[in-house]
């Protein structure tokens, strides 16, 4: 025993020996050939995959951008010729609005035009009849008048209505 322990007190604990060096790189090989066969393809099966997965992600990232692109496009498209057909429509509306104005104007003087033609000619017939009321009564009181100064009566139709034309003529020279 005394051996085995000055045998142990020589060597370096730090340095391994020589058989666990030889099982240890045995091991590593056999490891690494296992991991290469087997894990190996199956990360990069999965690196493929998700580079796939990212690179149809992009793909269809950039496609519905240009899908949106397109629909911007078209939307806008479609909102400056809806503008343009308000604008019409707003144009059409104040052209008709002024004709309508513009026919109403002219019913309205029309109208106008007929109630004071109206009016005029009624006016005119109420002119009239007041003009022979006013003359019958004029024309009585002038032939009482004359009876009354002449001394005699009046009765003859034909004579009172010579003395009241006499009369309103003689009224209508003063003026």
């Amino acid at each position: 025993m005394v051996r085995i322990i000055a045998a142990e007190a020589t060597t370096n604990p730090l340095v391994p020996h020589v058989a666990e060096l030889i099982v240890g790189f045995v091991a590593f090989s056999l490891l690494f050939l296992v991991l290469r066969s087997r894990v190996v393809p199956m990360f990069e099966k999965a690196f493929a995959a998700r580079t796939e997965a990212i690179q149809g992600g992009m793909e269809k990232a950039e496609r519905a951008q240009q899908e949106a692109q397109e629909a911007l496009v078209q939307y806008t498209a479609a909102l400056n010729e809806a503008r343009g057909e308000a604008q019409k429509i707003r144009e059409e509306s104040r052209v008709q609005g002024a004709a309508i104005l513009e026919d109403l104007r002219g019913k309205a003087q029309e109208e106008a035009s007929r109630i004071i033609a109206a009016a005029h000619s009624s006016i005119e017939a109420e002119r009239q009849q007041a003009i022979t009321s006013l003359r019958n009564e004029v024309g009585a009181l002038a032939t009482q008048l004359a009876s009354k100064i002449v001394g005699e009566a009046l009765d003859d139709q034909v004579r009172q209505s010579r003395i009241v034309d006499r009369f309103l003529e003689d009224l209508e020279k003063s003026k």
